[in-house]
């Protein structure tokens, strides 16, 4: 009823998203892979890892951790909805040399460390070692503001800042 006589008084939120690892940024459609590169599964961004350390991009809470330890999913406390993708074309691995190091259902804040992997065996065994990070539900979105950086230095770095409906 309220909605009715003011209007929609939703107003956004802003995350702020640090580097989930430290390397290069990429642009994802720059990724060999058409999923990611054509935004098949959300918007977002990518990194080429330095190192095989994962820490949380954001303060929120785990929602998914998948059987091959290659992939994360995160909410954060706004409610954004964020994936992170370790390698492409990986899951052979059956996650060897992979170490999670959280449980859906945890509580995270920026840094916190999520998965360590073995960055040889992934570079090794997949297409590459690029690591997507993407935002899977776009009806989140209202604006999306990237930071020109190069760079990234993993918990630190701010990437994008990212305006989400509450």
């Amino acid at each position: 009823m309220l909605k009715r006589l003011f209007g929609n008084t939703a107003v956004s939120k802003e995350v702020i998203i640090k580097s989930p690892v430290s390397g290069k940024y990429v642009d994802l459609a720059d990724i060999p892979d058409p999923t990611f590169s054509e935004k098949r599964m959300g918007d977002g961004f990518a990194v080429e890892p330095d190192e095989g350390k994962i820490v949380s991009p954001i303060n929120g809470k785990i929602v998914q951790i998948f059987p091959s330890k290659h992939a994360i999913g995160i909410k954060s406390e706004e409610g954004l909805d964020i994936l992170i993708h370790i390698g492409l074309e990986n899951v052979s691995l059956k996650g060897i040399g992979f170490e999670v190091h959280v449980n859906e259902g945890d509580r995270i804040k920026t840094g916190d460390i999520l998965i360590e992997f073995n960055l040889e065996e992934v570079v090794q065994d997949s297409i590459c070692a690029v690591t997507p990070v993407v935002f899977t539900e776009g009806s989140q979105v209202v604006k999306m503001m990237r930071e020109e950086v190069s760079n990234l230095i993993a918990g630190d770095t701010e990437i994008m800042t990212i305006k989400v409906k509450s």
